[in-house]
């Protein structure tokens, strides 16, 4: 008898059966990473809270919050008992979440902000004092403050600076400080790319920043002194001075303001300024130290040892250090974090549980976020998790893990064990933080976990503990011992701090990456740190992509600060050259950064391709095969007409610190006050005819006062075109 054929199945059918095969393999997937689940809680939090901060305006964020909200429903009403919809649905609210937080933050800590630059005569209480020796000036933070002259809008809170040599003696914290400022509102970034202050400010309800000067005077005193942590900093940098005395100092106080700039650049560049921001590695120290005494000391009674309660004791001392610490250190958020995974850490012991795993991670990400969420745009908030997470996520590896287990070997084994889990740690810390450092500082360190392998164990182990005791034995007048061991160790901390950074190619310098890059490399390097199975391999390819998209990125060929008095041009040879001759400091590495040089800029005047006189410079430079014309005023005096207009119809892009005549209009770019307003900094592309803002068009985030307007530039008004339709 013949055997019927089975009929073969329809399309659809075999579409129904491929989605249900992809559902099953998710779900079995998810199914086998489920303890890894509770780790992305933090990631998408902060994903949302980022998304704030991104995207420029209220239409924005409600789209994303209702985007958010409609994908957790379809999940849910989808999910059908799986694991992946209810994944997928809390992974959304979750995002919901963290972008509400965000947007609820920034108009819960609104406060006035100064409209444009005055000088003031004032009068307000003295809420912080930071003293800064090595700039010889002191910051002051104020508020409840009375104006003789108040403007519109009057700001709650200050910050000013004021000369060391005029600083009234006795000032602390609760004073009235009655002064003279020139007060300006909380700079944005100068060109793109660079530091923020303005947000900064907005979260600190900062409202103007600025420089006081005679007559300042104190109309009622503060506190008797200047508190545990001032009279602490002043003893130790009066048994250090120097940028020694400042290390210690930054070790015990968190006060950075006595280390010398050159030696603060140094421990920046070679990889070395997390140590001198108190932090994880502090806590850890500090607690580790108090638990080693305690637990020698507890260990002395014998009824006590017996109960077994002395680690448990040792714990609550070690908690009670790291809240001591954290408070005499400022209480900033960053120590507020390390403190929280600390007492978590402690609790974990206590509790008989594995102390140190990502959960705690998680935990501590998630109780920052929640109470601080612009966190997640900080620098600091970014290289401590990464870190962390780096480092745990390291240590976890089951391969790792088995090779770094301790074992019966000999001391040689056993010492290159350690040496080796040191510089394995070192090396993954570095790679880690190279792309977060690279966004927000535009430099890269090539040794800085060579670096790390000996100034952390020595600031550990010998510089943290020596100044402690010292700090100990100042108390009965004998503690010069010990500050003199401080002192070698700091001052061997400096030393390999110049050490790396004298090396050839210690430090490579990057131009501003793109932030899609940046979200590439952040999300492929979590995908390869927070899952377990084989499928955390896929998040190379976008840590790749994101890596290569970076590299690749042209540095700009002209960069305009927002005020429109400074900008680097880059030369047919690839150096900048900026354009005023007496460019402060600050500036010049503004824009030597944002141009991706490690180095001083040289001068246009002295720049082959550019021709320069008092008032004007005239650039020129070919890319492919177009020329590109510039020009640029660079002094205050009235330039005649008859010879502007000209001048100005033959630039590709006119700059100018002042409003242009309406008529002195360039081929594609014209950058006088009025549009420099709207745009803020600018960075120019030649090659793609790229033009990169501080401000988006539209941006609502309260910080920012001038939104900018993109639109066709037209003989008679002054504007950002839509370059990708209008670039020569």
């Amino acid at each position: 008898m013949a055997s019927i054929a089975a009929p073969a199945p329809s399309k659809a059918a075999r579409v129904r059966q491929t989605v249900r095969d992809a559902r099953d393999a998710i779900e079995h997937w998810l199914e086998a990473e489920r303890d890894q689940l509770m780790l992305w809680l933090p990631v998408m939090l902060g994903a949302g809270a980022a998304a704030w901060f991104v995207l420029p305006d209220t239409r924005d964020w409600a789209v994303s919050m209702l985007c958010a909200a409609a994908v957790a429903a379809g999940a849910l009403a989808t999910a059908r008992g799986g694991r992946a919809g209810v994944a997928l649905a809390i992974a959304a609210m979750t995002f919901l979440l963290g972008l509400t937080l965000a947007w609820t933050r920034a108009e819960r800590v609104a406060a006035p902000v100064l409209a444009r630059p005055v000088v003031a005569l004032l009068s307000g209480r003295v809420v912080r004092v930071e003293p800064l020796p090595a700039r010889e000036l002191t910051r002051v933070t104020l508020d409840r403050l009375r104006w003789q002259k108040a403007p519109d809008p009057a700001p709650v809170r200050i910050r000013v600076n004021l000369p060391a040599d005029a600083t009234p003696p006795g000032l602390t914290a609760g004073a009235t400080l009655r002064l003279r400022a020139r007060l300006m509102p909380p700079p944005s970034p100068a060109v793109p790319g660079a530091y923020d202050f303005a947000r900064v400010a907005w979260f600190d309800r900062i409202g103007a920043t600025g420089r006081g000067f005679a007559p300042i005077a104190i109309v009622s005193p503060g506190a008797a002194d200047s508190g545990i942590r001032g009279r602490l900093t002043a003893h130790i940098q009066s048994r250090l001075p120097g940028s020694a005395g400042g290390i210690a100092a930054a070790l015990a106080t968190g006060d950075t303001g006595a280390i010398a700039e050159d030696d603060a650049e140094a421990m920046r560049r070679a990889g070395l300024a997390h140590l001198l921001s108190v932090s994880g590695l502090h806590i850890t120290a500090a607690v580790g130290i108090v638990m080693w005494l305690a637990m020698r000391l507890l260990a002395l009674s014998p009824r006590l040892a017996l109960t077994g309660h002395v680690p448990l004791l040792a714990a609550a001392m070690g908690a009670l250090a790291a809240i001591g610490y954290t408070w005499i250190t400022g209480a900033q958020v960053p120590t507020i974090r390390s403190c929280v995974a600390a007492l978590m850490v402690l609790a974990a012991l206590a509790l008989g549980r594995e102390a140190v795993t990502l959960r705690l991670v998680a935990v501590g990400a998630l109780v920052v976020l929640l109470a601080w969420p612009e966190a997640i745009v900080s620098p600091s908030f970014q290289l401590s998790f990464a870190a962390v997470t780096a480092i745990v996520a390291l240590h976890e590896h089951p391969r790792v893990r088995a090779g770094l287990l301790p074992r019966d070997e000999d001391r040689v084994r056993k010492l290159a064990r350690h040496l080796a889990s040191l510089l394995l740690t070192g090396v993954v810390v570095e790679v880690a933080l190279m792309p977060i450092a690279a966004y927000h500082f535009h430099k890269a360190g090539l040794y800085g976990a060579l670096a790390n392998i000996v100034a952390i164990p020595l600031t550990t182990f010998i510089v943290m503990p020596a100044e402690a005791i010292a700090l100990l034995l100042d108390t009965i007048a004998l503690g010069w011992p010990a500050w003199v061991v401080t002192g070698i160790a700091t001052d061997a901390l400096l030393w390999i701090a110049r050490t790396v950074v004298a090396l050839p190619g210690a430090v490579t310098a990057l131009p501003q990456m793109p932030s899609a890059a940046f979200a590439l490399m952040i999300a492929g390097g979590l995908w390869v740190a927070l899952w377990r199975t084989r499928w955390r391999r896929l998040g190379i390819v976008p840590l790749a992509v994101g890596a290569g998209w970076a590299l690749l990125t042209p540095a700009p060929d002209l960069i305009v600060s927002g005020d429109g008095r400074h900008l680097a041009w880059r030369d047919a040879a690839g150096g900048l050259a900026i354009l005023r001759d007496r460019t402060g400091d600050y500036m010049r590495d503004t824009l030597a950064q944002g141009g991706g040089l490690d180095g001083e800029p040289a001068l246009l005047s002295d720049t082959p391709g550019a021709r320069c006189n008092r008032d004007l410079c005239w650039m020129e430079r070919a890319v492919g095969d177009r020329r590109w014309r510039i020009m640029a005023t660079r002094s205050g005096y009235l330039i005649a007409t008859d010879r502007l207009i000209p001048r100005c119809a033959a630039a590709d892009v006119v700059i100018s610190d002042r409003r242009l005549p309406r008529r002195c209009r360039a081929r594609w770019l014209t950058l006088d006050r009025p549009a420099l307003a709207r745009t803020g900094g600018i960075a120019l592309t030649f090659a793609t005819a790229r033009v990169t803002t501080v401000n988006m068009a539209g941006d609502a985030h309260p910080w920012r006062r001038a939104p900018i307007e993109r639109v066709m530039v037209r003989p008679r008004r002054t504007a950002i075109e839509d370059t990708r339709r209008a670039a020569p």
